[in-house]
């Protein structure tokens, strides 16, 4: 039996990581599948700081893997004992593609499934599209640490 989809509004992902405006690049989480699929949702709008000036030019890419990667955060909720102060750190992305373009006014979905949890060590893939097109992909690496 499925599990039942769990949202993180703007403020509940604000709750989740550390980031704010303006390096806060994800405006809404859902947990598809409990430690193991989320999907991120990012409106792109021309008046964040790392949009180009005009809509026809294209959004940074390495914005799109860091958008995964907070999206990704999502998942370590249900792999770990968050009382515990655990925290996870974004190490790494590999295999990274870039496909397509986005421009300001898209709207950037972000599947992250996992792969492989082993030792704190968080190994997850990342999919970016604007409707049906791939903007992005890349296999992503998470380590977890207790609190010091």
């Amino acid at each position: 039996m499925p599990s039942e989809i769990r949202s993180y509004d703007a403020v509940a992902v604000q709750r989740l990581l550390a980031h704010r405006h303006p390096f806060l690049l994800v405006d809404k989480i859902d947990v598809v599948e409990a430690g193991r699929r989320v999907i991120g949702i990012k409106r792109l709008t021309a008046g964040e700081w790392w949009s180009s000036p005009t809509p026809a030019t294209p959004i940074a890419f390495p914005l799109v893997v860091e958008a995964l990667a907070q999206t990704g955060a999502a998942l370590l909720i249900d792999l770990v004992d968050t009382a515990s102060g655990a925290v996870g750190y974004f190490m790494g992305a590999d295999h990274v593609r870039f496909r397509h373009s986005a421009r300001a006014g898209d709207t950037l979905r972000l599947d992250v499934t996992l792969r492989q949890w082993k030792r704190g060590i968080c190994k997850t893939r990342g999919v970016a599209t604007v409707g049906d097109l791939v903007v992005a992909t890349a296999d992503l690496t998470t380590i977890v640490r207790g609190a010091k």
